[in-house]
């Protein structure tokens, strides 16, 4: 029964796997599910219109932020203010009226547009040769305002109502209405009287309209399209009619502009006038308050705009577009729009599980949110309305909901790591008592044929588990060897590498704590080999009474081939971009309560593809290795290799602040071409000196000497501690 667990037990744990394919996919699917939810929670919030006022408070924005563009050449404005109308209630008399449209008839406009409820006057434009050049206005009657019927003596063709629209939310003009039905009795034109001004304006210089279907409105081939319930930033909105989305000119000088005095007293250069459109309207307060428009929101422009201003906005809308190619404000489908807000909800999922840490991935989010709003707008320029608010939530969102699940992974993951810790210091302690025993009872079990085989396996034909072909020798020792070996089980036969680790003494009491100890060590680097900067646990196994790792393999050369003598004196950048390199990763294990033990140059390896530091040979299964007068490590509790080990680890109570030490000694061995070992400790504090003549900052130097104190209380607590420091040095 134990022999058939111990090959279920194999079995399992040399289950099939690639480099990275798990970690790859386990992060890959936590992002997508996790991004997917989010967008399908915001979208349905924003369905709730619960985020339209965000957008549209952003839409608004975007428009007020736009450079303003030179003045419309095909319009001019003239506007009757308050001292136009003087004592007048208002309204002018009729007689000023005809006076100014005869004026202004003289100097050729190619159409009027007369933005002034003349529903009384039946005698408009008396003295005028044409009238069919003039436009102006009825209004329908809504809730709270009666129908005002055009003028009496204009034909249905030359009337357009003025009605606007504005948004429920905020009453703000954002849409104008081109076409719409009417069961006024007397407002019955279906032309907006802004539409109509332009229409006639194009169609005088022979560029037609026409309708291809409801939704498909042309001047000449310029498709104004008809806006939707859920455009942009919208959801389910009013759009009975005919509606655009109203691309505003700044209001500052979209047109040039002079008052009713100034033409009527002939103060008005007349090429303003011809082949131009002119329009008519009041501006005075006292007459109409006005509109609130996407400008209202900045204290540079007026709060409200006179009717007649929007009028002239639409009109110079569309006659710019057909005639100049300025752009229509268009949006996606809603399809896009989703996979918009999905894509970015993937980046910050992506952003939390790769950066994890709050501070950096704050700093990451700001310059991701920075760039979202960045693009938005730079799209906007163009006319492109795409979502700000919802991809801005689910990129927030996402990374919490990402960063939160990985913190509760992490923690789940470290409860294990401590339960086998645990198990590893119980184990530790077991094999160190054995290890103390009299030579008497080892020595029966070497004379009764236990001995410990130190061979190598042969390369070539020589497989390993039933899967693993030898390929080469990597390493060897007492402790055993490490192989380059290829997985015959996998397509492609990719290449990993296996470590044989064989035990001090093969007696049925030590076998079964190394055991403990390799099943504990395994499960340890199981879950930190996540980590793209630690090679990935790929298989462990146990094949007579010899225990193997089998590990990704990492293409590149050992940190020791970068140090002096190989190369120079490394400088004080290099120094520090190799610490951040090594302490990203150390900071991960920590993270965990794992100590490495051994941290030294030959255990760090520069990958080839990226450059990237891992960090190999973790060093608490060395307990179960016997012996070596050539080795420098410690075949006793106290592992770790001279010069590199604090006092604290060789006196068996390693601590994680023993791994900063280890990685101190590795940089002041980098910038002083010194090895470890022949550094001499201050005779009363016990740290090594190492400073005289070397030519570097204080704060490294300082950061260095708080690594490598002597007592393990007096050095840095955690990894994430040295990094701070470091990012302060510029």
């Amino acid at each position: 029964m134990i022999t058939l667990f111990r090959k279920l037990r194999t079995a399992f744990a040399t289950k099939d796997r690639l480099p990275q394919d798990n970690s790859s996919r386990s992060w890959l699917q936590t992002v997508l599910i996790t991004s997917v939810g989010v967008t399908i929670l915001v979208l349905g919030v924003r369905h709730l219109k619960w985020l339209q006022t965000w957008e549209l408070a952003a839409y608004d924005q975007m428009i007020r932020l736009r450079p303003a563009e030179p003045p419309d050449p095909h319009l001019l404005l003239v506007t009757i203010t308050e001292e136009d109308l003087g004592s007048q209630d208002f309204s002018l008399p009729d007689e000023i009226i005809n006076r100014l449209l005869i004026k202004i008839q003289s100097y050729q406009p190619r159409v009027i547009g007369l933005s002034i409820d003349r529903s009384k006057q039946k005698n408009l434009g008396a003295g005028l040769q044409n009238l069919d050049n003039v436009i102006t206005y009825c209004t329908f009657s809504s809730m709270g305002s009666p129908e005002i019927p055009p003028p009496p003596n204009f034909p249905i063709d030359q009337v357009g109502f003025s009605d606007v629209i504005s948004d429920d939310e905020d009453v703000i003009v954002r849409r104008s209405l081109l076409f719409a039905a009417s069961n006024d009795k007397k407002c019955q034109t279906k032309f907006s009287f802004a539409a109509l001004l332009a229409i006639h304006y194009l169609e005088r210089q022979g560029i037609k309209s026409h309708f291809t279907d409801i939704s498909h409105f042309y001047i000449g081939k310029n498709l104004f399209p008809r806006l939707s319930e859920d455009a942009g930033g919208y959801e389910n909105i009013d759009a009975a009619g005919y509606q655009i989305l109203l691309n505003y000119r700044d209001p500052s000088q979209f047109a040039k502009q002079v008052t009713l005095t100034e033409v009527l007293e002939g103060k008005v250069d007349p090429n303003w006038i011809k082949d131009r459109l002119v329009i008519i309207g009041t501006t005075a307060r006292s007459v109409h308050p006005g509109f609130y428009t996407p400008y209202s929101g900045s204290s540079k422009y007026p709060q409200r705009i006179a009717p007649v201003y929007i009028h002239a906005q639409v009109a110079s809308q569309i006659i710019s577009t057909v005639l100049s190619d300025r752009h229509l404000i268009w949006y996606l489908p809603n399809w896009a729009e989703a996979v918009w807000v999905w894509g970015w909800s993937i980046v910050g999922g992506v952003l939390a599980w790769h950066l994890r840490y709050p501070l950096r991935l704050g700093l990451a989010g700001s310059v991701s949110l920075g760039s979202l709003v960045g693009v938005c707008y730079l799209l906007f320029l163009q006319g492109a309305w795409l979502p700000v608010i919802p991809p801005a939530v689910t990129l927030v969102l996402s990374g919490v909901s990402v960063m939160a699940y990985s913190t509760y992974q992490t923690q789940q993951q470290t409860k294990i790591i401590v339960l086998q810790v645990e198990k590893q210091k119980e184990a530790i302690e077991q094999l160190n008592t054995l290890l103390k025993e009299t030579t008497r009872i080892y020595d029966k079990h070497v004379h009764s044929g236990a001995t410990v085989d130190n061979t190598e396996k042969a390369t070539g034909d020589f497989i390993l588990g039933g899967r693993y072909q030898i390929n080469k020798v990597l390493g060897s020792g007492g402790f055993g060897c490490t192989y380059l070996a290829k997985d015959n089980q996998r397509p492609g036969n990719p290449i990993c590498v296996v470590k044989q680790l064989m035990p001090a003494r093969r007696d049925t009491r030590f076998m079964q704590v190394a055991r403990r100890l390799f099943d504990a060590e395994a499960e340890i680097l199981e879950v930190l080999g996540k980590h793209n900067q630690i090679p990935e646990l790929l298989a462990y196994f146990e094949e007579n009474n010899e225990f193997y790792l089998v590990q990704e393999y990492i293409s590149g050369h050992a940190l020791s081939e970068e140090l002096p003598p190989h190369h120079n004196i490394k400088t004080e950048s290099e120094v520090i971009e190799m610490l951040k390199g090594i302490l990203e990763v150390l900071a991960f294990v920590h993270e965990h309560r794992v100590i490495h033990r051994d941290i030294k140059p030959s255990n760090i390896i520069r990958c080839d593809t990226d450059n990237r530091l891992v960090l190999i040979d973790f060093g608490a299964v060395k307990m179960m290795q016997p012996q070596s007068s050539e080795q420098t490590e410690l075949a006793t509790v106290a592992i770790g290799t001279r010069g590199y080990a604090p006092p604290e680890q060789f006196a068996g109570h390693p601590r994680l602040s023993s791994d900063i030490y280890a990685l101190g000694m590795i940089a002041i061995q980098a910038i002083t071409g010194i090895p470890p070992h022949e550094l001499h400790p201050h005779p009363e504090t016990g740290t090594v000196e190492w400073r005289h003549g070397v030519k570097i900052s204080n704060k490294l130097a300082e950061i260095l000497d708080k690594m490598v104190h002597y007592h393990f209380s007096d050095r840095y607590q955690s990894a994430a501690e040295v990094l701070q420091d470091l990012q302060k040095i510029e």
